[in-house]
């Protein structure tokens, strides 16, 4: 007679055996996609760290060939930069990402769609060489406005997209309840959906804010950079990605030294952003689900 527990046993080892495979491998996976970060992040702790100090985020670079100095000029340039792109593209971002989800049919909407997409996937250089044509060329002079032009332009798409598909989240009934309501759908998308999920379409400007704000091919041509604090905003303006490209290229020691300072900066600058908007969208999570 055939021994049904017997084969039960069997098989039930079998799954487990291929159950401790595949999550294995899973592991193995994670791990070899972690590490090369965790060894990135390790050797620019490890050359940077020693680097910084206060005289860096506060001072002028030094004479070139003189060891001292810092990025002060170039860090306070980097957020004047950030925060004109953001003034620009966070509107229109959050706008055709409503635009997109509230109204996704018909041809206009999904020509809007096939442009994101695009503009989501166009390198960097190609939008600094359209802004250097469009702008710098044209006016004849670097400026905050040309660099903060180029970073509107790659940070766009990335609101639109993040903003329709949190919108898509917000249950159909919500709406529906709204509009029952007698509330014009214009009320309806701003009062009601719109404001439910901005934590989480905040979520999105901060995450498309990390984005760009380490970019370097674009502001090589637009903004371009010098070694003075910023003055004016049709000036050429220093930023910290290139900043820390001509330092990384420089045949000067203390130079080199100070480049490992600013990627370790624009490391954290970075890691912050993208602390700030997970902790922003579990308080989020956490809120509706209460």
């Amino acid at each position: 007679m055939i021994n049904v527990a017997r084969i039960d046993q069997h098989l039930s080892l079998r799954r487990r055996w291929k159950n401790h495979f595949m999550l294995g491998l899973v592991t193995l996976a994670a791990i070899t996609a972690i590490l090369p970060l965790m060894i990135v992040f390790f050797h620019i702790l490890k050359e940077g760290l020693p680097a910084l100090s206060f005289e860096f985020f506060t001072s002028l670079p030094a004479p070139t060939g003189q060891p001292g100095g810092g990025m002060g000029n170039a860090i306070a340039g980097s957020a004047i930069l950030v925060a004109l792109a953001s003034a620009v593209a966070v509107p229109i971002g959050v706008l055709g990402g409503v635009y997109l989800s509230e109204y996704a049919d018909g041809q206009v909407a999904n020509l809007f769609r096939w442009t994101t997409d695009l503009l989501t996937s166009l390198p960097s250089i190609v939008v600094g060489l359209f802004v250097y044509a469009t702008v710098v060329a044209p006016f004849k002079s670097f400026s905050a406005y040309a660099g903060a032009a180029a970073l509107a332009i790659l940070m766009v798409p990335i609101v639109v997209k993040t903003t329709e598909e949190v919108l898509k989240l917000m249950p159909q009934h919500v709406r529906e309840a709204g509009l029952a309501l007698g509330l014009p759908r214009w009320r309806v998308i701003l009062f009601v959906v719109l404001r439910g999920r901005l934590p989480a379409v905040m979520t999105g400007v901060i995450l498309a804010l990390a984005r760009i704000a380490g970019e370097t091919a674009p502001l090589l041509i637009t903004a371009f950079g010098n070694r003075n604090w910023p003055q004016a905003l049709s000036e050429p303006t220093p930023s910290l990605p290139v900043q820390i490209f001509n330092y990384a290229i420089s045949p000067f020691a203390d130079w080199q030294r100070q480049a490992w300072a600013g990627a370790l900066t624009l490391v954290f600058l970075v890691f912050a952003l993208n602390l700030v908007a997970r902790l922003w969208l579990a308080r989020d999570a956490s809120g509706r689900s209460a």
